[in-house]
């Protein structure tokens, strides 16, 4: 989901609670905070040689010891209205960073509105070669390279 798409959906229905639905089916705690919105710029080198870019806006999850609280979906457009600053376009995906045990980042696969919340449905994050051809993998979409193709040669992964 884009940020854009998020505040949309926020703002369609500004009366109701904000949820997080886990893969699984599990749910992030009722009383959670939203603790941090950022912006992630990740610049690496693929398994290939190749250069490559990703953005999101991160939005930092934490439950606390205070059970009673509760985000309402005003509140959390005013969260992500004052993370506006930082997290800049509204044309990044978002993700959520939750500790349950270890942190973990997900990305957002869908969203259900019910009567009394807006929830958003979680995915798991996964690694992937992202030089298939080069490691003898079957093909698979990659993300945008920034600048030039991969330097490994028909010798294989780096």
């Amino acid at each position: 989901m884009k940020l854009s798409q998020l505040k949309s959906l926020l703002s369609e229905h500004s009366d109701l609670y904000f949820r997080l639905k886990l893969p699984g089916g599990g749910a992030v705690p009722l009383s959670f905070h939203i603790t941090e919105v950022g912006h992630v710029r990740k610049r690496f080198i693929d398994c290939g040689g190749t250069l490559r870019e990703t953005e999101c806006c991160l939005l930092q999850v934490w439950v606390g010891e205070d059970y009673q609280h509760r985000i309402e979906t005003g509140k959390m457009a005013g969260i992500l209205e004052k993370g506006s600053e930082v997290a800049g376009d509204d044309s990044l995906p978002v993700e959520v960073e939750y500790e349950d045990g270890v942190i973990s980042q997900y990305t957002i696969e869908g969203h259900e509105v019910t009567d009394e919340a807006v929830v958003l449905n979680l995915a798991h994050k996964h690694t992937e070669c992202l030089a298939p051809e080069l490691c003898g993998l079957p093909s698979i979409d990659r993300l945008p390279s920034v600048g030039g193709a991969s330097c490994c040669g028909p010798s294989g992964c780096c």
